[in-house]
């Protein structure tokens, strides 16, 4: 069978320096901000020899609008609750606790981010 995997993504932002102040924080990292002619990017930081994809906030009128109703993102993570615990300091509303899918599979919770996205975390642990 073919492995099919994320080559990257992209969450949709109203205002880039609010979207960038909350990844920031809850990822404890910082975003590489790029101009491509209309389009505003914020590139989230990854390794590409490293498993998983990357990704950019994107602020492009009239080609993304924040939703919690389209695609949904599952950022990883060593442990959901760390990152849980930065969302609403940082403008984000927790939608889901840390709730176990399966104990092979691991943790998943779900949170709105400072746009209205619904976003995703998945642990092992």
């Amino acid at each position: 069978m073919k492995h099919v995997s994320i080559g990257w993504f992209e969450i949709p932002v109203e205002k880039m320096e609010r979207a960038m102040a909350f990844y920031e924080a809850v990822f404890d990292c910082k975003l590489n901000r790029h101009h491509m002619g209309p389009i505003d990017m914020a590139w989230f930081p990854w390794d590409e020899s490293r498993l998983g994809a990357g990704g950019s906030l994107v602020k492009a009128e009239g080609y993304y609008k924040p939703s919690t109703e389209g695609t949904k993102i599952y950022f990883s993570s060593e442990d959901v609750n760390v990152e849980l615990s930065r969302i609403e300091k940082a403008g984000g509303k927790i939608i889901q606790p840390k709730t176990e899918i399966s104990p092979d599979i691991g943790f998943m919770a779900l949170f709105h981010d400072s746009e209205g996205n619904e976003i995703a975390l998945h642990s092992k642990q």
